[in-house]
């Protein structure tokens, strides 16, 4: 995977997932608001911007290769920060490696599998060339609060997504649900959604929550489906408190 890292490299760790649909340049404000000393890990995921090469096959193969970019890139547990299909992604990497994994910020995802997904799938198969019309990519933009200076951004990734990486990213996104080690996870965690989500993304936060006794739940007043975009220095300075907490 493509990756870009910020900050000195005797700092923290700290990995970033962007979700589904975006690339690593979702976290850019976060980033600049951010003022703690921290090393951010920010790929690419598979099929994504600078990645799209690499055709997005599951979230255990794409797991695999984050633990391996893990150990190629820190050298102590890791924070992990993850957005939708990204929190997913960070929810069963802390589950299953929680020796690479000191705490984890699960935003927006989905933990309740949603009904009839083949025929979401079908009809997401039938309108997936859309997405590379600037036109449509415009309008998904505005519902995950891409402001107007990633816009560039956003229609390079929008374009570049293949019709295979958007349906298994999807699909795997609709059949997720937490995996039996979550209960076990012995660091640090912290669920976020938004309070104007759908209701199956604040159900799913709740679910990840009571299953994970100690971990902190909250559900952001105001905010959509782009917490990390809708307000970036609120979500940093949240984070950024995170981090500097002592871990359990």
């Amino acid at each position: 995977m493509y990756i870009e890292t910020f900050g000195r490299a005797d700092d923290r760790p700290v990995l970033l997932l962007h979700g589904g649909g975006v690339g690593g340049w979702m976290w850019n404000p976060t980033v600049g608001h951010m003022t703690t000393g921290a090393r951010f890990i920010v790929p690419d995921l598979p099929g994504h911007d600078h990645s799209a090469d690499q055709t997005y096959q599951s979230h255990d193969q794409t797991v695999s290769e984050l633990i391996y970019l893990i150990e190629k890139e820190a050298t102590t547990q890791v924070a992990v920060v993850g957005f939708s299909l990204g929190a997913q992604l960070a929810v069963l990497l802390a589950s299953r490696r929680p020796d690479l994994v000191e705490r984890v910020a699960v935003v927006s995802a989905q933990a309740k599998p949603s009904r009839a997904p083949a025929l979401t799938l079908a009809l997401l198969a039938a309108t997936a060339n859309l997405a590379k019309h600037h036109w449509f990519a415009k309008q998904q933009a505005k519902a995950l609060f891409v402001p107007a200076g990633l816009m560039t951004e956003y229609l390079r990734t929008s374009s570049n997504l293949s019709k295979e990486t958007l349906l298994a990213a999807v699909g795997e996104n609709m059949r997720f649900s937490p995996p039996p080690e979550w209960p076990y996870f012995p660091g640090m965690s912290l669920i976020l959604a938004g309070e104007r989500e759908r209701d199956v993304m604040q159900v799913s936060a709740q679910l990840l929550h009571n299953a994970l006794r100690g971990s902190r739940l909250a559900i952001i007043d105001g905010c959509g489906h782009g917490i990390p975009l809708q307000r970036p220095r609120w979500f940093a300075e949240r984070i950024c408190a995170w981090l500097r907490e002592p871990p359990v």
